[in-house]
């Protein structure tokens, strides 16, 4: 079979360093750079002709995480690989995956387009902030879940009496995928959002007094629809509150509002690096790698991703 090989942007370097780990195989000689003007320089040091090329970038902002992906898929086709596959661990600029408001974009769909143009021959990410973004693309598209990882970790900690809770309606089909696998009851926080970045929690449906809660969500990027439906949910009776999310896209000032949460542990992944330290001590990081080793093993071999569907 023909060899693969993985590359990263700059956004994604240790992520895929762990996932090489796991295959055993060396990550892949690529320059990305700047040049003296600030624009993106990017160069593939080995011969990668006939290649089966997966390049490992995470889009969320700056813009310059995109660009990087861009140029190095650009770079990966003119190079003659025989594939090349965007391997995205989060999937930036979701958010508007429809027109729903006049004069608005759908950056989502905008963001596929460019992927694509730019020589992805396939496209593998994580945790899509909306299922629908798989439709954006006319390549072949793979769509894990962290829920594997996620749902091991908590499953580890014993915890009794546990119930999963959706911190809005948005994530109800998430956490009751994570219900079901953890043997737990699912309740709801019903919120109202008066205007972007803001939330106001109106009532929580289930019976959470005495119950150990789990809230599970695909991004925390403010921190606050955690954080109020983390109180909410103590102020309701619970005992104790955990949290489980794919992606930290941590805007500033989240992490200090998590630390001073009434979140006992957030569970994140590595989908979006982290500076060692940096994640306060009631934040912890688990790898995805293992997840994404395995899957990229599989499509170079041509072999069946279901079983990691899930």
């Amino acid at each position: 079979m023909d060899p693969f090989r993985i590359f990263a942007g700059n956004a994604s370097l240790s992520l895929a360093q762990a996932i090489c780990s796991k295959l055993k195989t060396p990550l892949g000689d690529a320059e990305v750079s700047r040049f003296e003007d600030g624009e993106v320089s990017v160069r593939f040091n080995e011969n990668i002709r006939g290649s089966d090329v997966f390049i490992v970038q995470a889009t969320g902002a700056p813009a310059e995480n995109l660009m990087e992906l861009l140029v190095m898929l650009d770079a990966a086709k003119r190079a003659s690989a025989r594939r090349v596959t965007a391997v995205l661990p989060y999937f930036g600029y979701a958010r508007q995956d429809r027109k729903d408001q006049p004069r608005a974009p759908i950056s989502a769909k905008l963001v596929a387009n460019l992927i694509t143009v730019a020589g992805a021959d396939r496209a593998l990410t994580m945790d899509l902030h909306s299922a629908q973004i798989q439709g954006f693309f006319d390549i072949p598209f793979d769509h894990l879940y962290a829920a594997p990882v996620l749902i091991e970790h908590f499953a580890q900690k014993n915890i009794s009496n546990l119930m999963v809770v959706a911190p809005d309606i948005g994530s109800v089909k998430m956490a009751r995928a994570y219900a079901k696998r953890l043997g737990a009851e699912l309740g709801l926080v019903d919120k109202r959002r008066p205007k972007p970045d803001a939330v106001e929690v109106m009532n929580i449906i289930g019976e959470v007094e005495g119950r150990n809660v789990v809230l599970f969500d695909d991004v925390v990027t403010t921190g606050r629809t955690l954080m109020q439906a983390a109180e909410a949910i103590r102020k309701a009776g619970a005992k104790e509150v955990y949290a489980g999310v794919t992606h930290g896209m941590f805007a500033p000032g989240s992490l200090e509002r998590i630390a001073k949460s009434p979140i006992r542990q957030l569970a994140i992944t590595d989908t979006i690096h982290h500076k060692p330290g940096s994640l306060p001590a009631n934040v912890t990081e688990l790898s995805v790698a293992g997840l994404l080793g395995e899957a990229v093993e599989r499509i170079h071999e041509e072999r069946s991703l279901s079983s990691l569907f899930v």
